[in-house]
């Protein structure tokens, strides 16, 4: 309708205002995102990477390799060396980025491989050893320890070379990572005094400064200082406590994990990475203790 029509009206004159009224511009609010998808659930072409070039660590040498394929929970590399099924390897995405991996499956010169389950803590194996035993104790109180005289926790130490070898065990620790008005479940891959790698659903930019929550009273500012795939480098603005991780509630590991499609396909049917259960776990701690 024209603007004279609307001034001087008229018999067939449809009520309209002059002025549209404007859109409300978009709110943005934080959602909270409860659970992981499957590593199944999204198209190969995000799992694809463009040139990117990682480090190995394979029978004590370290190897400059091709990154195909990263997320889910495991990687497709390609490089000059030649592993065998099963054999292990850490494999260097960034720094706080180191992962320990199980070679699934060889084929046309390139190699799956299967993250760790658990979450590598990377500390002193005795420290660790004690704090695990708070946090099976706290977490798990059907599972009993003999009475021992057990020394207090000490203050977090820088670990050295010789001394980095954590005992194994078959927890996951999951945190919230707060990012751009957003919420999101996170993977906790590996974590140490001064930084982590996490696993993620959500894109995030490197230079980003999240805040990573593991629980209510324990939340660490940090910064991302690189990105591949569904895996991302933390750099922590204060030094963590190890201590503070026997607050947060691990799950344990179960057998339930679907590899992504590109090592599912060639997927050995036996399960060979060797985890321990609760009660082998007990019993590797109490060695630990007894040193």
């Amino acid at each position: 309708m024209s603007i004279r029509a609307k001034i001087y009206g008229g018999m067939s004159a449809v009520p309209e205002p002059i002025l549209k009224a404007k859109k409300p511009k978009g709110v943005r609010l934080t959602v909270k995102r409860e659970t992981h998808r499957a590593s199944n659930a999204r198209g190969e072409d995000r799992h694809r990477l463009s040139e990117e070039s990682a480090r190995i660590t394979f029978k004590g040498a370290e190897l400059e390799i091709e990154l195909i394929n990263l997320s889910g929970g495991g990687a497709m590399i390609a490089g000059a060396f030649e592993p065998r099924l099963w054999d292990r390897i850490d494999l260097h995405l960034g720094n706080h980025g180191t992962i320990e991996c199980a070679v699934r499956w060889i084929r046309d010169g390139r190699v799956g491989l299967e993250f760790a389950h658990e979450t590598r803590l990377d500390w002193p194996s005795d420290q660790v050893a004690i704090v695990l035993r708070h946090v099976i104790e706290r977490t798990f109180p059907h599972i009993t320890f003999p009475e021992s005289t057990m020394p207090e926790p000490r203050a977090v130490e820088p670990p050295t070379d010789e001394h980095r070898s954590a005992p194994r065990h078959p927890l996951i620790w999951n945190g919230t990572l707060h990012n751009d008005f957003q919420s999101s479940t996170v993977r906790i891959r590996n974590i140490s005094s001064t930084g982590a790698m996490i696993e993620l659903t959500e894109q995030i930019s490197v230079g980003a400064e999240p805040l990573l929550e593991l629980s209510e009273t324990v939340a660490l500012p940090a910064t991302v200082e690189w990105a591949i795939g569904d895996q991302a480098g933390l750099r922590f603005h204060s030094e963590f406590d190890l201590d503070l991780l026997a607050e947060s509630k691990p799950s344990v590991v179960t057998g339930t994990w679907t590899p992504p499609a590109y090592l599912d396909a060639e997927a050995d049917e036996e399960d060979r990475w060797g985890r321990l259960n609760l009660r082998q776990l007990r019993e590797e701690l109490e060695g630990f203790l007894k040193r």
